[in-house]
């Protein structure tokens, strides 16, 4: 029996946990890929207080990580497939084994949001990406549209910009949406460039992404978009929001479009469970936003068992 059960170990798990073992709480942290969360994918991390000098990612990770299991906290690898929250004793039954505590942290985070037209599950890996750090490097002086407008969509193009020829931001509208500090570090490279009021109606290829298809948002022209002879092929990387990673509790907590409902305690609607992170609704999904709910949250788990008590 765990004092606290937290389930993922992105920044909103790994402060949870670093809390709840601080104040001496029996505390697992369930993950099923490894811990990080999306951030594990970012190259470059400027806007976590203290992350300077060149901070990734994965080394903001390694370090949440290490002082994590400097406190004693259980990490293991598994994937959550069932859960029980009636009652004191949630019950958490994983693919490996099931798992018993008092409370139980949410911090499932989301995945990148798919474009869903054709070709685009067809190609994934062979020009289709959501990850710059993991794939910007297989385009090497090719060419890379970005679909997206937002903050990272902005944020990754300039990281794809190191290794591609020349980067296209493809946006729906016919201006980003992404803070005005990214915006103009983009307009300062000169390999990015930009294709307004567009959508990508198809991806095709023969084996390999070799040609995109776009639709005009206001005229609804189409027009399709060929790999260069000697390219032979292109990168598409999107980034156009998130999906969050809710589905095992669709019905059994409060939500809003696949978003988990919390107060400011992080409270659910069940007595005892909690979420923290990108997956419950808030108006800010960042790095800083997400250690603060896992603190919070871990906070209350502390509180909620002493009261039970």
């Amino acid at each position: 029996m765990y004092d606290v059960a937290i389930i993922g170990a992105g920044p909103a798990g790994l402060a949870a946990a670093l809390y709840a073992s601080r104040a001496r709480l029996k505390t697992i942290i369930i993950e099923k890929d490894g811990p990080g969360g999306q951030i594990k994918t970012t190259d470059e991390v400027e806007n976590y207080p203290g992350s300077i000098r060149d901070c990734s990612g994965p080394d903001l990770v390694e370090r949440m990580k290490e002082q994590v299991d400097h406190f004693g906290a259980e990490y293991t690898l598994d994937t959550i497939e069932s859960v029980s929250f009636e009652g004191k004793e949630k019950i958490l039954k994983g693919m490996n084994k099931e798992y018993k505590a008092k409370t139980v942290i949410i911090a499932t985070g989301a995945h990148s949001r798919p474009i869903d037209c054709p070709g685009e599950k067809e190609f994934v890996g062979r020009g289709v990406s959501y990850c710059a750090t993991c794939d910007a490097n297989f385009f090497e002086d090719l060419e890379v549209f970005v679909i997206g407008g937002g903050d990272s969509a902005v944020e990754e193009a300039m990281y794809i910009s190191k290794f591609a020829r020349q980067v296209t931001i493809v946006h729906r509208r016919d201006e980003l949406r992404a803070a005005k500090s990214i915006v103009e570090k983009a307009k300062n490279n000169p390999k990015i460039e930009y294709r307004w009021n567009s959508v990508v109606q198809e991806i095709k290829g023969e084996g390999i992404v070799n040609s995109i298809v776009f639709k005009d948002t206001k005229t609804g022209e189409l027009e399709e978009y060929f790999a260069g002879e000697d390219d032979g092929t292109f990168g598409v990387f999107v980034f156009i929001g998130l999906i969050p990673n809710n589905d095992i509790f669709n019905g059994l907590v409060d939500m809003e479009n696949g978003y988990i409902l919390t107060n400011e305690r992080m409270e659910t609607s069940i007595p005892g469970v909690y979420a923290a992170g990108d997956n419950r609704v808030k108006d800010l999904r960042q790095i800083v936003t997400a250690c603060a709910d896992g603190a919070i949250a871990a906070t209350q788990c502390e509180k909620y068992i002493a009261e039970q008590e």
